[in-house]
Order: C-alpha cells, then sequence, then structure tokens
C-alpha cells in the first residue's frame, strides 16, 4: 500500500508513521510514503547511519487506488473489538461512560500528540475516578515534552504521565483493565482481553478525543466541551 497525492507533503512525519503503522488495518500488508524532502531531513536528523531509499517502480500497476479527501474527515472512534469497528463522533448517540484514558504508545505517542491532549486538558481536571494515563512513545520526547510544559498540565489536570512503555497496550502491567471497564485508547489494537479482562471494552481514538473524555467521563469530541 503506497500513500501518495498532493496532500502528503503537508503531512508530518508524525502523522506518516501513524497512518504507515495501522496500514495493515486499511487491509495493506504494508504502507509505505515516498521519500521527499521532509522524509530526507528527518534521516539526516535522527540517523547517523546510510540510507537507501525504496520506491515503487516507475511503471508499477496498481490492483485499486482511493482517494480520501482527510479535511472531510470527521472524529473517528474505533468500538470493540476490532480497529475497523468504527463510528463518527456524530454516529454515537448515546452517552458511552469510561473508566480510564491512555494517551501515548508508539502509534499515538509523539510529541505532536503530547501537544494535542496537553492543549485539550490545559486548565481542566479529569472526570472524578477517572484514570488517565499519558506515556510519551521515547524518553527522547518525554524530555522535549518536559521542557515545553506539557508534562506539567498532564500533572495538573490529574493524569499519570509514565516513561515510554508499552505497558497497558498489550495488557502487561500499569492501566490493565478489570472485568466490565472500558476504556478510550490512542493505542494500535482493541481486540478482546488487549488491556485486561476478556470481559473489558477498548475505543480507540485520536489523542483529542482521549483528553476530552478524560474530562468529561465519557466518550466525548474537544467540541463538546
Amino acid at each position: 500500500m503506497e500513500f501518495t497525492g498532493e496532500g502528503i507533503a503537508n503531512l508530518s512525519m508524525d502523522d506518516r508513521f501513524t497512518i504507515a503503522n495501522m496500514a495493515i488495518e486499511a487491509g495493506g500488508k504494508n504502507g509505505i510514503f515516498p521519500v521527499d524532502d521532509l522524509a530526507r531531513a528527518y534521516m539526516e536528523e535522527h540517523s547517523t547511519k546510510p540510507y537507501k531509499v525504496y520506491e515503487a517502480d516507475e511503471d508499477a500497476v496498481y490492483e485499486e487506488e482511493y482517494t480520501i479527501d482527510l479535511s472531510a474527515l470527521r472524529p473517528t472512534i474505533a468500538f470493540p473489538h476490532l480497529p475497523e469497528n468504527t463510528k463518527t463522533i456524530d454516529e454515537i448517540t448515546e452517552d458511552i461512560k469510561i473508566d480510564q484514558v491512555v494517551i501515548g504508545s508508539c502509534t499515538n505517542g509523539r510529541i505532536d500528540d503530547m501537544r494535542v491532549a496537553a492543549e485539550v486538558l490545559k486548565g481542566r481536571h479529569v472526570a472524578k475516578g477517572m484514570r488517565c494515563i499519558v506515556i510519551p512513545a521515547t524518553q527522547a520526547i518525554y524530555m522535549q515534552a518536559m521542557e515545553e510544559g506539557l508534562l506539567k498540565i498532564f500533572i495538573e489536570a490529574g493524569a499519570i504521565v509514565s516513561t515510554p512503555t508499552c505497558g497497558p497496550c498489550l495488557g502487561g502491567y500499569m492501566g490493565i483493565l478489570a472485568e466490565g471497564e472500558k476504556c478510550v485508547s490512542t493505542t494500535n489494537r482493541n481486540f478482546v482481553g488487549r488491556m485486561g479482562h476478556v470481559n473489558s471494552e477498548i475505543f480507540l481514538a485520536s489523542p483529542a478525543i482521549a483528553a476530552a473524555s478524560a474530562v468529561t467521563g465519557k466518550i466525548s469530541c474537544p467540541c463538546q466541551l
């Protein structure tokens, strides 16, 4: 699966990482972006080793092509128990109360994600009884979030800030769900028992949706705060 188009140049490297990571949920075996100046600059900044550029053949034939207008997409939540079981925020008509929010992981724990979550949580507080766990993806992002004052915002909002870990994402530790509990998470999978008890439920969402939901105690959009 190759991602091309006019809007690609406007996507940050963080955006590209997340889309490529989740390409399998869109039916692809993998996901790649054409190498451009932004990608080259990222490699120069983050790697001291020579790198090789891989590109599709000029005469490559694609089985199907899809055009997606990213500007027209509405905030979307993946309901249990599959990432593809999605609904937009407009399609959710009932209140879905939650017990926990996880903001972070390899898919949505980058500095842009931290900034988005902090923007929503700034000056607000997580709902009473709510567990909100923030997990920067790397130590470098953790340090940058600290220098930008984002961690202070999270802590003042009543969230727990963890060092980088896969912890709750794969049901390893910290934030394990009990029977009947519901979680809004920015992680990448929501299969049965993924984060704990087989009778718990995981709703996958963006950092903005997750942060807003932590404040209200139910699945919410920042526009609803």
